[in-house]
């Protein structure tokens, strides 16, 4: 089995995703067993506080370790770049947490269009909307815009070359234009605390993509159980969640030498990110300079 250590239990705020998403997930993983001394492993899930994270994850590269990376993978395009070279100059397997694509629902949905099921795409819709938790300090758009806007490269394969943002800290809307004159709308947030879901859980995520031959309307929180008990009501994944399969794709990444997410994937969806931020202060749509 590969070795891992834990690094970090830091993120956005309060969050501490390592202790409540990528432990549990390593524990349960056949490939992997979690080692107390970071100079013991062969990986390190690093979750360090955001303003640290580019830091830590470029110690461990140049140590040649393998990296899973709390999301985002730093805090800014630059960081993000220089993590990618680091890891291609090291030869190591650097795995951002863009765990949402990997659902189920979704992997339908992207195996779906990139086949031709709809034709070709010329709009997408999307929600992403939780409920409860703690706010993030700064806004939405950082903590949770990332997942959508990796969604929509997934799903299309195109980039974003303009972006138009509005709205507030809690619920910002997303106009994007992607090559070929596709366009994409995206509404990310956090709603106020919903019976049925979870602190922190998602409480819309879904898809309308349309083309030239079909509409395919996907919900992102299925396939699951609705749960109600003396201590919990909400959704149940019937199958592997998200992060489990995001640990699967950091096996085949360290056994192949090439991860199915990565660093590039991770600058892409924090330029679309800061193109937003500047269009959110200027009110103007701003060019994501790709």
């Amino acid at each position: 089995m590969t070795r891992v250590a834990l690094v970090g239990n830091g993120g956005i705020g309060t969050q501490d995703h390592q202790t409540a998403m990528y432990e549990p997930a390593f524990r349960r993983h056949p490939a992997f067993e979690i080692v107390d001394n970071p100079d013991d492993a062969e990986v390190w899930s690093i979750a360090a506080p955001l303003a640290e994270r580019g830091k830590t994850i470029a110690e461990a590269i140049r140590s040649g370790r393998h990296v899973l990376a709390d999301k985002p993978l730093a805090a800014t395009v630059a960081e993000a770049q220089e993590i990618e070279r680091l890891a291609a100059e090291h030869g190591v397997v650097v795995v951002p947490a863009h765990h949402q694509r990997l659902g189920g629902a979704l992997r339908s949905a992207i195996a779906a269009v990139r086949g031709g099921r709809v034709g070709l795409p010329w709009n997408v819709q999307c929600d992403f909307l939780v409920a409860g938790g703690d706010p993030a300090p700064g806004g939405e758009l950082v903590n949770f815009g990332l997942y959508p806007v990796d969604v929509l490269h997934a799903l299309l394969g195109l980039e974003v070359r303009r972006v138009h943002a509005t709205g507030s800290p809690a619920l910002v809307t997303l106009l994007l234009d992607h090559d070929h004159g596709v366009t994409s709308t995206v509404v990310c947030g956090r709603l106020p605390v919903l019976r049925d879901v979870p602190p922190g859980g998602p409480a819309v995520h879904r898809y309308r993509i349309s083309g030239s031959h079909g509409v395919l309307a996907v919900d992102a929180t299925k396939p699951a159980l609705s749960v109600r008990g003396t201590s919990f009501t909400g959704p149940v994944w019937t199958g592997p969640g998200t992060v489990d399969a995001l640990l699967d794709v950091l096996a085949a990444g360290i056994a192949t030498g090439r991860a199915a997410v990565g660093p590039s994937d991770a600058v892409r969806a924090q330029r679309v990110i800061e193109a937003a931020q500047r269009s959110m202060e200027t009110g103007q749509p701003v060019e994501t300079g790709e």
